[in-house]
C-alpha cells in the first residue's frame, strides 16, 4: 500500500474508533482518545469523566470494549488505558456532549450557549467558542456563535493548542451540530510575552567607560607630562625649519586672532584724531560750496547767451521787412527809386 493510502486508512480508522467510543461511553463522559501503534501492539489512551463506568464491575466493560475493537477494527492486541479528566469544563468533547444533551432536553439555545461558555471561562480557559448550526428555532437552518476570550482559528496553534469537540443534538425539526473550541489555561501561544519584575536590570545595562581624570586636568597638564610619541631610529623627524603648509598657516592665523589683544588708545591721540577729522570735514564742505557756486555761475551765463540769441533772431526778421537804404536802392535813369519787385524798363522793352 502506498504511503498516501496508508495515511488515509489510518485517519479513517482513528475516526471510526472515536465514534465507537463516543457511542459506547456517552454516559461515562467520554473526553477523547489517543491511539499509538507500538511493537507490542496498539496502545489506546481513553480520557473520561467517570473512569469507573468505563472499566465496569470487575473490568467487565473494559474487556468487552477490547474484544469489540479487535473484531471490528482488526487491531493487534489493543491495550486500553483509562485516565480521569481533571477539569471536565475544560474538555471540549465533554462540553459538546453536555450542550447537545441540554438542547435535546428542551433548553433554549441562547440560554444553553451562554451558560456553557460562562462555565468554560470560569474554569480558567484563555478563550472559548461555541457554534450551533442547524434548525435552531424554525424550519430554516442558521448558525449561532458564542465567543469569549481569545481563540485561534488558523495555523499550527489552531491544530496543536486548541481543543475541539463535536456533538450532535437530535431535535424534532432536525439535527443541530455543536462545535466547541477551548484554549486551556496553561497553553503557550507563539505571540505571548512575559514581563519579569524580579530581574536585576543592571546586569543588562552597558555603562560607558570612565575617563581617567577630568578634561580640565588634562588640558592644564604640561605637554612634557603627556605621552608623546617617541621616534625610533631610522624614522624621519619633523623639520622645524620647513615652510608651513596651508593648513598650518590657517591654524596659526586663527590662533593669533583669538589670542591677540587690542591695546586701548590713549586720550591725547584720540583728541588729535578728532581735530584732524574736523579739519578734513571743513575742507570738504568748502570744496562743495565752491563747486555749487561755479555751477550756478555757469548756469547764469548759459541763460544770458540763450536770451541774446533770441533777440538777434528777432532783429533780423524786422530788417528784412523794413525798406532798404539809399545805397541799397537802385536808381533808374530818371532818378526815381525802383523797387526790387517792379521789373526794370530794359526788361519791359525786351
Amino acid at each position: 500500500m502506498a504511503d498516501e493510502h496508508e495515511f488515509i486508512e489510518n485517519g479513517l480508522q482513528r475516526t471510526q474508533i472515536d465514534e465507537f467510543f463516543g457511542s459506547e461511553l456517552a454516559r461515562a463522559g467520554y473526553g477523547g482518545m489517543e491511539v499509538a501503534k507500538t511493537p507490542m501492539g496498539t496502545q489506546i489512551i481513553l480520557r473520561a469523566e467517570k473512569p469507573g463506568m468505563v472499566i465496569g464491575k470487575g473490568g467487565k466493560n473494559i474487556r468487552k470494549i477490547t474484544a469489540e475493537l479487535e473484531r471490528r477494527f482488526d487491531l493487534d492486541d489493543p491495550q486500553i488505558d483509562v485516565q480521569e479528566v481533571d477539569e471536565p469544563d475544560l474538555n471540549a468533547q465533554i462540553v459538546a456532549d453536555r450542550l447537545a444533551n441540554a438542547l435535546e432536553r428542551g433548553w433554549y439555545f441562547r440560554k444553553a450557549g451562554h451558560t456553557t461558555i460562562d462555565r468554560i471561562m470560569d474554569a480558567g480557559a484563555l478563550g472559548a467558542e461555541i457554534v450551533l448550526s442547524g434548525k435552531v428555532t424554525g424550519a430554516r437552518s442558521r448558525v449561532e456563535k458564542f465567543n469569549r476570550g481569545y481563540i485561534k482559528h488558523n495555523g499550527e496553534p489552531a491544530e496543536s493548542i486548541v481543543d475541539r469537540g463535536d456533538g450532535v443534538a437530535v431535535m424534532k425539526l432536525g439535527t443541530i451540530g455543536v462545535t466547541v473550541k477551548i484554549i486551556p489555561p496553561n497553553a503557550e501561544l507563539p505571540d505571548d510575552f512575559r514581563i519579569r519584575e524580579d530581574v536585576d536590570v543592571s546586569e543588562y545595562v552597558i555603562e560607558p567607560e570612565e575617563v581617567e581624570g577630568d578634561v580640565e586636568e588634562l588640558l592644564e597638564a604640561d605637554p612634557a607630562e603627556t605621552n608623546e610619541p617617541e621616534f625610533e631610529e631610522g624614522e624621519d623627524e619633523v623639520d622645524s625649519e620647513a615652510p608651513p603648509t596651508a593648513e598650518e598657516e590657517v591654524l596659526e592665523e586663527e590662533v593669533l586672532d583669538e589670542d591677540q589683544e587690542i591695546a586701548p588708545p590713549e586720550e591725547g591721540d584720540v583728541e588729535d584724531e578728532l581735530d584732524e577729522l574736523d579739519e578734513d570735514v571743513e575742507a570738504e564742505a568748502e570744496d562743495l560750496l565752491q563747486e555749487m557756486e561755479e555751477q550756478e555761475t555757469a548756469e547764469a551765463d548759459v541763460e544770458e547767451t540763450v536770451e541774446g540769441a533770441d533777440e538777434s533772431a528777432g532783429g533780423a526778421d524786422e530788417s528784412a521787412d523794413a525798406p532798404t537804404t539809399e545805397d541799397d536802392v537802385e536808381l533808374d535813369e530818371d532818378g526815381e527809386a525802383q523797387s526790387g519787385d517792379e521789373p526794370r524798363d530794359e526788361e519791359v522793352e525786351e
